[in-house]
């Protein structure tokens, strides 16, 4: 459409768009979890049932997600997160990287529910080849309960998936204010609301629909990485287990899981990534026989170290570095889609 302005006698004349002034395209891609939930009442803030509230229910319920973009819905799972299954995150993955590549949407948001959110990021940060926004978001309480922090939240995520400026930092999480990168976030408390840590710290913060960034990640993401959804095929990932280290442990569930058909083995060690003295044979043998093991730890922060408490470079050991359990099974799930050399996937810890 033509419109034409006169200016101290002089006619100018622009040719405009019919969408010049529209907003950004934001899909909120709907998975469950807390953020869908409902309580028996408003006073229910913990006793509620997952997964309940449909996508656009989500999206009408705050019209002032209108004022931040243009926001469509998809239902692509209606499930309490800790029953995702490599299946259900495959599908995820490749239902966002089949909106990301269509030219009018900016960004995704994922409503998700909090328990597994952190792995569901991770592996989206490490397949999706896109620069565009990709945001999680989750609640710890349900809409219908006292305080509700849902609402806040994905409104939150919407305004950052709308943001230019969240363009090419990675997969992102949005929680009770805070950006966050999916490669270092994780669910520390499960009952307050202020439930999401890093102990390298917020990259940002959203106020008010505003976006405010303090850090940038280090490490390879989305189009830097070697990982790629559109070359996975099937709907199953390389078995990868864990084993969470205690007192007294016995080698049985390491046995288990390799005559299972594990293909790697997480050990979540106390400590720096530590392996009982009982259990080292059992881990050796196991090495011997082409099943990768991982030494992570069950502690919140810090990194473990390679070559300290066990010498990995002589039993052909990789270390976590500074990954949580549950995302050094992702990552080594899909490394083992690209080697199952210990060296190469030790280099891919150092990397991711």
């Amino acid at each position: 459409m033509r419109k034409t302005w006169s200016v101290l006698g002089l006619s100018l004349s622009l040719l405009l768009p019919l969408n010049s002034w529209a907003k950004n395209h934001v899909v909120v891609v709907a998975t469950g979890g807390t953020i869908a939930g409902a309580g028996a009442s408003a006073s229910n803030s913990a006793t509620y049932t997952a997964a309940k509230v449909p996508v656009q229910q989500l999206i009408n319920a705050i019209p002032q997600l209108k004022e931040l973009a243009d926001v469509s819905g998809v239902q692509a799972l209606q499930i309490a997160s800790e029953s995702i299954t490599d299946k259900e995150l495959l599908s995820v993955a490749r239902q966002v990287n089949s909106l990301l590549k269509k030219p009018d949407v900016h960004g995704v948001v994922i409503t998700h529910g909090t328990d597994t959110l952190e792995e569901t990021a991770f592996f989206l940060n490490l397949v999706i080849a896109s620069d565009k926004p990709i945001v999680l978001v989750g609640a710890m309480r349900p809409a219908t309960a006292l305080s509700a922090d849902g609402p806040l939240n994905l409104y939150s995520a919407v305004a950052l998936a709308a943001s230019d400026s969240a363009r090419g930092k990675g997969v992102l999480v949005m929680m009770n204010d805070n950006i966050y990168a999916a490669r270092d976030v994780s669910k520390s408390i499960n009952i307050h609301t202020d439930a999401f840590q890093s102990q390298w710290g917020a990259l940002g913060s959203v106020v008010e629909g505003k976006t405010y960034w303090f850090r940038q990640v280090s490490k390879r993401f989305n189009q830097q990485s070697e990982f790629n959804i559109e070359n996975i095929q099937g709907d199953q990932l390389p078995n990868v287990q864990i084993v969470y280290a205690a007192t007294n442990m016995s080698p049985d569930a390491y046995l288990a899981y390799a005559k299972n058909g594990a293909q790697a083995i997480i050990h979540a060690g106390t400590g720096n990534g530590s392996v009982a003295a009982q259990i080292v044979p059992t881990l050796k043998q196991l090495q011997q026989q082409g099943i990768q093991i991982v030494r992570a730890s069950r502690v919140a922060a810090g990194f473990v170290l390679r070559n300290a408490e066990q010498p990995d470079d002589q039993y052909g050991w990789v270390v976590a570095h500074d990954l949580n359990p549950q995302k050094a099974r992702i990552l080594t799930a899909l490394a083992l889609t690209k080697s199952k050399d210990a060296k190469q996937l030790q280099t891919m810890f150092w990397e991711y």
